[in-house]
């Protein structure tokens, strides 16, 4: 896999854009409690914004976090192929500090509704 210019000058910039994409946020928090299965992990993940995520992108998501060591795929040589995601200890630091902040917007949405609704009643008085 080819490094592009902007990976190797900024290369925290890009796993923190990994870590913090829509879908490596449910990613690391769901796999967080236990092991999954990538169907199981799909549906425990549901939709977010009013979309499910598709088979693809959830797939990408899991190898972009696999290469950057946060997530271990155990692919088990059975019939039927079966393959477990968990989190590496680098994946279950990462996974912790993005539930942190996901329960900090949680109790702080009151806070940013009442900011939103000040900013936008400004914007529209002038």
């Amino acid at each position: 896999m080819a490094v592009s210019d902007n990976e190797a000058l900024c290369p925290y910039r890009l796993v923190l854009e990994h870590v913090t994409s829509r879908w490596g946020v449910l990613v690391l928090t769901e796999l967080l409690d236990r092991p999954y299965r990538f169907s199981e992990l799909r549906r425990a993940i549901g939709t977010f914004g009013g979309r499910g995520v598709s088979e693809k992108m959830l797939t990408q998501t899991l190898q972009t976090l696999e290469r950057d060591g946060l997530v271990h795929r155990d692919a088990k040589p059975v019939i039927p192929p079966r393959v477990d995601y968990s989190l590496t200890g680098l994946g279950r630091e990462a996974a912790e500090q993005v539930r942190a902040l996901a329960a900090w917007t949680h109790q702080r949405m009151d806070d940013v509704e009442r900011a939103r609704r000040a900013y936008d009643e400004a914007r529209a008085a002038s």
